[in-house]
């Protein structure tokens, strides 16, 4: 796939992202019901995409790709671990910050904007593979995050492992390791369902854009490099151990992009819950976010 072809594809997503910042600036879209949105599609349309895809994948992905997929996610995640202790100090001095910054390598948004890139770019039966990514990174927050920040595991934080997401997760392998044939009736309500997934999670990316200061966003030097290392570097630098695991360039592809996705939500909700400081992780998630338009498609220039 050529550089202009996936960087138009890319475009079209920030063209939902601005129908988003437009809603919420002509007053057709406020707080309220932006995480209305943002529930509906944490709870319902991204999992309802998730067994789509492995429902209408049944007999077309092999079992051995799956557990490399699930293989190859537990690694990016603990690449990303290491990479956040080492490389965090240089973005922020302050403790609390700097933990901030810890979660912002690791946790990248993987579900709510990984599912719409990889659906524009690959397909919507490649989504499936995300599935996996999603449920390491439930598992990693849920344990590793959480435990950053509060330096313990708790009960609770163990039992909100068990979501919508994850529960979906499980469903949607189990329909390609036994290779299960859903009703053709359930088929087409989880596949219209998921299809709301990529452009209310776009539209709500344009809201958090249209509610943000532009000048703190878009003004700062260290975030510019904080993304241009998350978003091009450290993908570009696993690269080479990806291609001595795998010879399928697309599932190749796949893995990389996904390597390559921006800041997710969960370090700010972490932050906030905590009354930490948020307002760089804000920034962070939008602008790697925007900057994810122009970064994906060098991704898969190098990916082949």
């Amino acid at each position: 796939m050529t550089f202009i072809t996936v960087f138009f594809q890319m475009l079209a997503l920030l063209l939902m992202i601005g129908a988003g910042y437009l809603a919420a600036k002509k007053g057709m879209l406020d707080a309220h019901t932006n995480n209305q949105m943002s529930d509906m599609i944490v709870s319902i349309f991204n999992p309802m995409l998730v067994l789509a895809s492995a429902a209408n994948s049944v007999g077309q992905i092999s079992l051995d790709a799956m557990k490399l997929a699930g293989g190859i996610a537990a690694g990016m995640f603990l690449a990303f671990i290491l990479a956040g202790m080492v490389l965090s100090p240089l973005f922020e001095k302050e403790p609390s910050q700097r933990k901030i910054f810890q979660l912002m390598f690791v946790f990248s948004n993987v579900g709510f904007i990984g599912i719409p890139v990889i659906s524009s770019i690959f397909g919507p039966e490649y989504v499936v593979y995300v599935s996996e990514f999603m449920l390491v990174y439930t598992l990693v927050f849920y344990t590793y995050g959480i435990a950053l920040m509060d330096g313990k595991l708790s009960l609770s934080s163990l039992k909100a492992m068990v979501n919508p997401g994850t529960v979906c997760g499980f469903l949607a392998m189990g329909v390609i390791i036994f290779e299960i044939e859903l009703p053709g009736f359930i088929k087409t309500a989880v596949t219209y369902l998921g299809n709301v997934t990529s452009p209310m999670a776009l539209v709500a990316v344009g809201f958090a854009l249209a509610e943000s200061d532009i000048r703190t966003i878009f003004g700062q030097v260290r975030l510019y490099v904080f993304s241009f290392v998350k978003l091009l570097v450290l993908p570009l630098a696993l690269l080479p151990l990806l291609r001595l695991v795998m010879t399928d360039t697309k599932l190749l592809a796949v893995c990389l992009v996904m390597f390559g996705m921006p800041v997710g939500n969960m370090p700010l909700i972490l932050g906030n819950q905590r009354g930490l400081d948020v307002t760089a992780c804000s920034a962070a998630i939008i602008l790697s976010t925007v900057l994810c338009v122009l970064t994906v498609p060098v991704l898969m220039l190098f990916a082949g």
